[in-house]
Order: C-alpha cells, then structure tokens, then sequence
C-alpha cells in the first residue's frame, strides 16, 4: 500500500476495534429476575443500544442520549439526539427521564447502563439551582481555555444531578455499565463524567479549576459552588455493589493498528495511549522522534509507523476553524518542515474533530510545498487556529462521518525509508 493507504486502514482498524456491534455482545449480563431498563449516554450510546437489542434474549426498555447525528434506528430503547459538547435542553429533559427511570426500578431489576464519550455533554441534567444556560456558559469557556478533560469533568460533575455516581445511587436495582473508554488512563469516574461511578472530585476542586482558567461563571454556578464547599464536601450517597465493566479502550485500538502496520511491513512503536497536553506542543514531542528516527535510527529504524493516542487540547486564541486533530497535524507539518518519507493521519474515532464536518487529516513530505503554492502560509494558520482551513483547502481531510464510537483521538507518524548512517551510532 502507498504510506496514505495504510495511514487510512490503520484509521480504520482502530475504529473497527471498538465498534459496539463487536464489543458489546461478549459482555452483556445475565437476565435480572425482574425488569431489564437500558439507560444510556454518549457517541456511541445508540449503536450500543442496537447490539444489545440484536443480543438480548429477555424483554427489554430504555432510553438513551447521543449526539446529533450519531443515532441509529432501534426497535424498543428509545434514542433521543441532543447537543454536544455545549449541552442543550433536549439532553437536560431526556437526562431527567433517565434519572426517573432507574428511580422506579426495584432490587430484582438491572439497570444496564451504556456509557461512552460525549456523554458528559448530553447527559445535561443541572444540580438543583443551576439552569441549562448556566452550564452552557461555563461549557463554552471550558472548551476554549485549554482545560484537560478531567479538569472539564470535575466541573460538570460538580454541576450536576446525574453525573458523578448519583445515577446509580438514584435506583435500587443491580447496576451494570458497559463503557467504552474515551479519556486518557480509561478512568471510569471521568468518562461521561462517571454517572455510575463514586465522585472524589470536591466543589473546591471545581472553582480552583474556574480560577485556574481565569473563567467566571455565571451567579449560580458561583453560589450553587459555595454552599456546597460551605454546607461540606462529603461525596454524595454512593453504591459498592456496581458492576463496571470496560469494553474497548485507546489502548485496543492501537493495537489493532499496529497489527495493521505490522501485516504491510512497517515495524511499529506505540508511544503511548493517554498522551495529553496542548496539541501543539504535543506534535513538536511528536516531531522530534520523528526526526530521531530519520537521522539516527532510534528508537527504531525506518521504515515505522509511530502510533499515540490519548486527548490533546487547544487554547483558542485565534478565530480559524480548527480541532484538535487538525491543530497537531498543522504543529507537526511546520516541526517537519518537509522532512522526506514522512507521513502522518491524525483523526478523532468518533469521526468528528472538535465541531468540525471531519475526523482529521492527512500530511504528506510536500504538504508544506503544496500550501506554499496556493499562497497559504502554515504558520499564520497555526497561529490562527485554522488547521481545518489549511488542510481543506490541500484536500487533505479525512472524512468518515460519525463512526458510532469513540476510543479518543488516532495518531500515526508513517516514516518510510531507512535511515542514513549515523557517527557514533553502535
């Protein structure tokens, strides 16, 4: 295969590795006694519902969120589409709906919870005192501050009725969750923002968060936020007795890339599953192995494939479009400079990059050359934050439409060639 082949059926394997239709049959529950309710949130929420409907041998029913334009038809769980990642009032009534169904389920009931990335947003349930508004408001500025994903997660926990385990501890049936990971270091409590899962984050710990940013929050959320640390921060009512069971990871995904690599010639380095940081900075890390590789033959001789994942993040400071996918594909095209035999994707599984219409894109040794020849300067780009706007404008996006899943962001550094001698190389 051509380096932009194999970058793409790599793409592709990774997603195919966490796809619900394949990783939710070998780890459903046994039939409850009682009733079985599907409750769910997230990108991948619908498609998980249909394979557990395609699975299931008893009576079921349910509901659950996912994304605008990531639902699928299904015959007896109910899919409800709302905003994402600004909530919005469609996620807040079906979040409501949820929490009053696992409230009427009883101890010989299950409550099967399907949670993936993207929930966090959707299930837009506010804590009493805070209105959708509120929290819309301190979501936007979240994603524009450059604030990790688990620092965003505190805070919506902290602003909610649902997140944080108080879902589970709303019902008295046997509660199962079957997640697919979508944060760095798989941590339960923080995809979703945990709605299942005990919540050792504090109020406190959400407003250095707001101050560390340099956001205000509207009145509410500042009061609401007070009289929690004031009234004490003992985490709410939580349950022991919670099955939690993680069903694809980053970490799968990768591995099914490598084989890929592997199966074509390439050898193959994982560099990491839970790499965070400014994307920016992250691809100048990225870079220098790279040119590691090129020039001295470590850690590994070409020609390699060097895979990451993980969640990078964007301080917004200019006005382009951009994702964060696009934002390290731009950083590593200038860290390159052109460099020979250098190839690269980087794309988010769930196929959409940021807000954006794509999953990432695609860098090749004469991306830079071919911008310069259009006019379009890469490093005023970059400054602008307008990685989408360079990489359409080369027709070097990657496209899928919505995968139905989500196992976080996939990058992959193809270097093909091997590298020249190096002095003092033993």
């Amino acid at each position: 295969m051509q380096p932009k082949e194999l970058l793409q059926a790599m793409f592709r394997a990774a997603v195919a590795a966490a796809s619900p239709d394949q990783c939710v049959p070998p780890h459903l529950p046994d039939p409850p006694r009682g009733r079985t309710v599907v409750v769910g949130a997230g990108k991948a929420a619908a498609a998980m519902a249909r394979a557990v409907e395609g699975h299931w041998s008893g009576p079921l029913s349910g509901l659950v969120i996912t994304r605008y334009g990531h639902g699928v038809p299904t015959r007896v769980i109910e899919t409800v589409e709302a905003g994402h990642p600004v909530p919005d009032a469609a996620g807040e009534a079906a979040a409501r709906r949820i929490l009053a169904l696992a409230g009427e389920l009883g101890p010989d009931d299950l409550l099967l919870c399907l949670i993936s990335g993207g929930g966090s947003a959707l299930l837009a349930l506010p804590a009493p005192g805070i209105s959708i508004a509120d929290k819309q408001a301190v979501g936007k500025a979240l994603l524009r501050s450059g604030a990790s994903i688990g620092e965003m997660n505190c805070v919506r926990k902290q602003l909610s009725a649902i997140k944080g385990g108080r879902l589970a501890a709303a019902t008295r049936a046997q509660v199962v969750a079957l997640v697919i990971s979508d944060v760095p270091g798989d941590d339960p409590a923080v995809i979703a923002s945990g709605p299942t899962v005990p919540d050792w984050t504090t109020a406190t710990d959400a407003l250095a968060i707001l101050r560390k940013y340099a956001i205000e929050p509207p009145p509410a959320v500042v009061r609401h936020l007070s009289a929690v640390r004031v009234g004490g921060e003992a985490s709410s009512e939580m349950r022991g007795d919670v099955r939690t069971i993680m069903i694809a990871t980053p970490q799968m995904a990768l591995e099914r890339a490598f084989g890929v690599a592997w199966g074509a010639g390439y050898k193959s380095l994982i560099l990491g599953n839970a790499i965070e940081g400014e994307a920016s900075q992250t691809a100048l890390v990225h870079a220098g192995i790279a040119r590691q590789v090129v020039e001295h033959g470590q850690p590994a001789s070409g020609p390699c494939v060097l895979l990451s994942g993980g969640e990078t993040t964007v301080t917004v400071r200019g006005r382009g479009r951009g994702g964060r996918n696009a934002e390290f594909l731009l950083a590593l095209a200038v860290a390159l400079d052109g460099m020979p035999g250098v190839h690269a994707l980087a794309a988010d599984t769930d196929g959409i990059d940021g807000t954006e219409d794509n999953a990432g894109a695609l860098l090749a040794p004469d991306t830079l050359k071919r911008a310069a020849a259009l006019g379009i300067d890469a490093k005023a780009r970059l400054a602008d934050n307008d990685g989408y706007g360079f990489f359409q404008a080369l027709g070097d996006l990657v496209v899928t439409g919505p995968t139905l899943t989500n196992v976080n962001d996939f990058r992959a550094i193809l270097i093909d060639g091997r590298a020249p001698p190096s002095k003092g190389k033993g």
